[in-house]
């Protein structure tokens, strides 16, 4: 599995953006022959988001993606979002949403051979990037086929312009909030960053929606919203899987979860390439054996006296 870092500029963004890659490309398998060959594409491909203070590389540090993601055959993309919850921003003037959900896609397509197809491609993050894989995994339901979402912050909501009068941390600050969602948080509760708001609308426009995949952990501060969320899906009658297991806002629990994750996205290009391989090799194998003992058989019979 080749893991690639790569800086290159993103126009929604207005400056040069550092992504890491998990790639298969480098992977051998058999070929007829038996003879090892690189694994062929385009490739089922993850969009991993990370959370509030993280960057590129947690994903890597904190689990185990990418031996997960080589023995699935699986393409990851985990892109630098800042602290941005991976919406646009018009404001300032830049557009994480529109960066995640079209320029990511294009240009990462356009670079590896990764799959064009909505089934093969998918979108997934933790805390703030789950919340960003949901929002954005909806909003660009034509691109993505399934989203994953693990211990999301569902902080959009009614309400949320009532931010604390002592905030414990830069993310209850009035500057904070303004920034990501705009200057009129009342506003944003009722919009379509409200996740229950974006997935109505997308329902009563007959919209087939990505498939859902959420957990969270029983010691998490972000379980109630999580459980709401949930509770809101099933009443909408949305097909989703949600999951809750022991463990807390912690990298224990997502590594945990991610394997769960892995193994329910409907992925279609992992096992069978690899056992495709062996059994060609085996099959060769077999032949050479068979080729093997005939020749023998007919020398026997060349040495034995006639009569």
């Amino acid at each position: 599995m080749a893991l690639i870092r790569i800086n290159f500029m993103a126009a929604s963004l207005h400056r040069t953006v550092p992504l890491m890659v998990c790639l298969p490309t480098d992977k051998l398998v058999p070929d007829e022959q038996g003879v090892p060959r690189p694994i062929q594409g385009p490739f089922a491909t993850l969009y991993l988001l990370h959370g509030i203070l993280g960057s590129e590389v947690d994903w890597i540090s904190g689990t185990r993606i990418q031996r997960w993601a080589d023995e699935r055959n699986l393409a990851v993309v985990m892109p630098a979002g800042e602290n941005s919850f991976y919406t646009d921003h018009p404001w300032s003037g830049e557009t994480y949403s529109q960066f995640i959900g079209q320029e990511l896609i294009d240009f990462t397509r356009r670079t590896f051979p990764l799959s064009h197809q909505r089934d093969q491609t998918f979108i997934g993050g933790l805390s703030m990037g789950g919340y960003g894989a949901l929002y954005n995994g909806l909003k660009f339901h034509d691109t993505f086929g399934a989203i994953v979402s693990l211990s999301a912050g569902l902080n959009v909501r009614p309400g949320m312009e009532k931010l604390p009068a002592k905030p414990q941390w830069f993310a209850e600050t009035v500057a904070y909030q303004h920034g990501v969602f705009g200057p009129d948080l009342a506003a944003a509760g009722h919009s379509e960053l409200n996740l229950q708001v974006l997935v109505t609308n997308l329902l009563a426009a007959h919209v087939v929606l990505p498939a859902i995949f959420m957990a969270i952990g029983d010691q998490d501060g972000l379980k109630s919203a999580n459980d709401e969320f949930d509770h809101f899906l099933t009443t909408k009658k949305v097909s989703h899987e949600y999951l809750v297991g022991s463990g807390a806002h912690e990298w224990d629990f997502w590594d945990r979860y991610l394997l769960k994750a892995l193994n329910w996205l409907p992925l279609t290009n992992q096992a069978p390439v690899l056992i495709l391989g062996i059994l060609k090799l085996i099959d060769g194998l077999l032949q050479s054996f068979c080729v093997q003992i005939i020749k023998k058989y007919i020398n026997l019979k060349a040495r034995c006296p006639k009569g």
